[in-house]
């Protein structure tokens, strides 16, 4: 039987992390895949290799999606529980609330990436494991 970990490793579907707002102010994460060809409603996207947010608690500005181009990261939420962010894992930040997560590089100085944001309430298409 396949879950969506499974599937993550197929054609099909992409390997996806979800951070989440949880009680309190406090934020989580959530594994799982999001299906490939899969429209996403965003009305732009851009760029990004700012690392000044390295280590320095923050809630993400708006619910997006992250893709890393370059990096390997090391994300905490206020749980203290970790994960690792590196090229092949699409990050959906949905923490815009309390006091959201910290990331630090583990390999290198650099973390490029492209952020889409999504439209309003839009579905972020995600698939927990």
């Amino acid at each position: 039987m396949n879950t969506p970990s499974d599937k993550a490793d197929t054609t099909n579907y992409l390997k996806a992390i979800r951070l989440i707002n949880i009680e309190d102010g406090k934020c989580d994460f959530e594994t799982g895949s999001i299906p490939i060809r899969q429209h996403i409603k965003a009305n732009y996207f851009f760029a990004q290799t700012d690392i000044s947010l390295q280590k320095t608690p923050h809630a993400a500005p708006r619910r997006q999606f992250v893709i890393t181009i370059k990096g390997k990261l090391k994300f905490t939420v206020t749980s203290g529980k970790t994960f690792i962010l590196e090229p092949g894992i699409i990050l959906i930040a949905n923490d815009t609330l309390g006091d959201g997560h910290t990331w630090e590089i583990l390999d290198g100085i650099e973390w490029e990436r492209i952020y889409i944001p999504l439209e309003g309430d839009a579905d972020d298409c995600f698939v927990a494991d």
